[in-house]
């Protein structure tokens, strides 16, 4: 068995790469525009999972083991339901705070702030959870963080 990818069905493209590449860091690694399906398929993946497997962004297919998102957009509105019980993306990250930061200062909600040094909550447009975890130690306890409650669900 191989794993592939994890597909997310979005509802508004740019807002959706905002969120993932702006606010997370990942990298559009190949987007397919199909016109007779009415949908667009965007593949992405982290800078630093391209560089540990060696992939530039111009091979085709992409490599096995290259750990990728695809976001899924119909171009018929539809409503998607269910974030939560989809569960939740998790990435590690090199500083919890300053990736908080930068994702509340693109106007996004800290649901669960990293309180700990370790662990945070934000959710894409479309409420789906995506987890942010501190590589190595936890980092010491800081303001504003330590002071936040949680926010909704995540």
């Amino acid at each position: 068995m191989e794993y592939l990818h994890t597909m997310i069905r979005i509802s508004d493209v740019d807002e959706s790469l905002k969120f993932f590449c702006e606010g997370l860091g990942l990298e559009v690694i190949r987007r397919v525009d199909a016109e007779a399906g009415r949908f667009t398929l965007i593949f992405l993946a982290s800078p630093d999972d391209m560089r540990r497997g060696g992939f530039s962004g111009d091979e085709s297919p992409i490599p096995a083991g290259l750990p990728t998102i695809e976001l899924t957009h119909n171009w018929d509105p539809e409503d998607y339901t269910g974030g939560r019980n989809f569960g939740h993306l998790a990435y590690r990250v090199a500083d919890i705070y300053a990736s908080c930061a930068r994702m509340a200062s693109l106007g996004y909600t800290i649901h669960r702030p990293p309180r700990d040094g370790k662990m945070a909550f934000v959710k894409s447009p479309d409420d789906i959870s995506v987890e942010l975890l501190q590589a190595g130690e936890a980092l010491p306890p800081e303001e504003p963080w330590v002071s936040m409650e949680n926010e909704g669900s995540w």
